[in-house]
């Protein structure tokens, strides 16, 4: 893809017209229309603006590739998010089979050692998740922003527990069934691993938005 087509492309996205742009670029619609045919190329001066405005570099919109730290960024996060998910998903998958071996097939021995083979396998993959998710961060000097952030993540689980105890007596004292209500416990871990996870990325999308709008 051409210098030319990817300009067109992101203006497109925009929803622009070649006046538009030649506007807020203080051209005439002419020079817009050779630069997306390729018959001219954006002179110097005109490249930052440009990427400014489309909140790319300067190397995306000349080569065509994604800044490659970015890019990582990106990919670790989604790779992050999946393993989470997959963790979240395992841990379902270990309720319904201690409650399957338990009362279908009546073997419930077998149904704690499948339900403990999968939530350790889950726990070891958000654990090692987070801890390459960790790794890969920036280690700035926490900012006053950040303290803020980390306060809310604490009260958030800290409502968690509170509830999440609430929850295990009340369930505990009315079912009666205490040999298998400690389950609960380890939702309540999952649910502020999730909250962890959706604030923490929700951070990064603000901080990004922000970045790109300066």
């Amino acid at each position: 893809m051409t210098i030319g087509e990817r300009l067109l492309k992101l203006r497109k996205e925009k929803n622009l017209s070649q006046e538009d742009l030649a506007n807020i670029l203080d051209v005439s619609r002419q020079t817009v229309s050779k630069w997306e045919t390729g018959e001219s190329m954006p002179d110097f001066n005109k490249i930052c603006p440009l990427c400014e405005y489309f909140g790319i570099t300067s190397d995306e919109l000349i080569t065509g590739k994604q800044n490659i730290i970015e890019a990582q960024k990106e990919n670790r996060k989604e790779i992050f998010a999946r393993n989470i998910a997959v963790s979240v998903g395992l841990y379902i998958l270990s309720i319904v089979a201690i409650i399957l071996f338990s009362t279908l097939i009546d073997n419930p021995i077998i149904g704690v050692c499948i339900f403990f083979t999968i939530c350790a396998f889950a726990t070891g993959l958000i654990i090692y998740s987070s801890i390459i998710y960790s790794k890969d961060k920036e280690k700035n000097e926490e900012t006053k922003e950040e303290k803020k952030n980390m306060s809310v993540i604490k009260q958030i689980c800290e409502i968690i527990d509170i509830i999440g105890l609430v929850v295990y007596f009340v369930v505990s004292f009315g079912t009666g069934a205490w040999h298998i209500t400690w389950i609960i416990f380890l939702i309540i871990f999952l649910c502020k691993s999730i909250a962890k996870l959706l604030y923490g990325l929700k951070h990064n999308d603000e901080i990004n938005v922000e970045d790109k709008n300066e």
